[in-house]
């Protein structure tokens, strides 16, 4: 595997008429190039041969987005929403400095509605996430599948092994820029400014990747991606949509803020000793807390995290705390950089190689909350 997309938590969003769904943190995806793992010959047979082939019907399938929109019967909306991705192409190597290549120029439909569906996993009494390693991508904390029955196979089998799991559908993945990575149709029915936001944050885990530490990517990517979309709006003379962004933004560091608190209060219960039908009790008893503090802060910011909506339906568990803190736990040390740097993005990618190529415990030191 290679690293993320939009798979990170997504945004919440404001009372209808709603905003197009941000799919950020645990969500947002991004999950890795599978196709790269499977070739590297690191899992089963089966997991190799299921990411081999859907790897491949993607880039067999895609089609330059030139072409696509030269099509006298193109649909209207698609020929739109493709000449913004073009513009947001550009606006990515001109003005943000990411990689300037062939990714995110050519469009595949998939007729589906997310490109792949990631295992996130943490054990029943802990907040650490269970990782795959892979030999390019390193060691991460999610397992990627091109069908959702082959990921939900996977999760109730680690279920029964003792886990707590989390299935969550992705609408886009990156290879790091070993293969031409295109714009896929599950990306599109988030609106204009996602499908922005999601390029610079593919794009920049072509910038910079660092083998077993997803949290220093994830964040990384996610300064580029806020930074870039601030920048792109304002490049398209939209102050209404910046607004909008950034109030869905604080609302949405709000909800991993109230995660975090209930991690580490939980990591307290899981290292105090208890006996394991005292932390079941426990754990229930704070997760209960939890799903009432969601409801109570979606109503105090007058939003609607639909994300958060659906854990609570199906159980909150760990897994759904630690896919959180993957991609926020290290996002304000990266905006501290960004700061320091004058918000000169070469200066601060600079800055963030300077960074990975430190041993983790400066990295973590530097930049992340525990």
């Amino acid at each position: 595997m290679v690293t993320d997309s939009s798979a990170r938590p997504v945004r919440p969003t404001p009372p209808p008429p709603s905003y197009p769904r941000r799919t950020t943190a645990a969500v947002r995806l991004a999950v890795t190039a599978l196709v790269l793992a499977a070739l590297a010959g690191c899992a089963s047979t089966r997991y190799l041969m299921q990411a081999a082939v859907g790897e491949w019907h993607v880039m067999h399938d895609r089609r330059s987005i030139v072409d696509v929109i030269d099509k006298p019967d193109a649909p209207l909306p698609l020929v739109r929403e493709l000449g913004a991705v073009r513009s947001a192409r550009r606006f990515a190597s001109q003005q943000l400095g990411l990689p300037d290549n062939d990714s995110y120029r050519s469009y595949v439909n998939l007729h589906r509605r997310y490109v792949v569906w990631n295992v996130v996993a943490a054990p029943r009494f802990s907040v650490q996430p269970k990782q795959w390693c892979f030999p390019i991508a390193g060691c991460v904390a999610y397992r990627g599948y091109f069908h959702e029955r082959a990921a939900l196979s996977f999760a109730a089998h680690l279920k029964r092994r003792g886990y707590d799991v989390l299935v969550e559908g992705v609408p886009a993945y990156s290879t790091l820029g070993r293969l031409p990575d295109p714009v896929m149709s599950t990306m599109m029915r988030y609106g204009s400014d996602e499908l922005a936001a999601m390029i610079f944050h593919e794009l920049a885990h072509q910038l910079l990747y660092v083998p077993n530490d997803s949290r220093f990517d994830e964040a990384f990517a996610m300064t580029v991606e806020n930074t870039g979309l601030k920048r792109w709006l304002r490049h398209r003379h939209e102050p209404q949509r910046i607004a909008l962004f950034e109030h869905l933004d604080a609302a949405d560091r709000d909800f991993a803020a109230l995660l975090r608190r209930t991690r580490s209060r939980l990591a307290r219960v899981y290292a105090s000793g208890m006996t394991h039908p005292q932390m079941l009790r426990r754990k229930q008893a704070v997760f209960t807390q939890l799903a009432a503090q969601i409801r109570a802060l979606e109503q105090r910011l007058q939003v609607r995290a639909p994300l958060y909506s659906r854990w609570i339906r199906q159980g909150l568990n760990n897994a759904d705390l630690v896919s959180v803190g993957t991609y926020y736990d290290c996002l304000p040390g990266f905006e501290r950089l960004l700061r320091r740097e004058h918000g000169n993005l070469p200066r601060f990618y600079a800055a963030a190689r300077r960074l990975a190529r430190e041993p983790k415990a400066i990295r973590d030191r530097a930049l992340c909350r525990s």
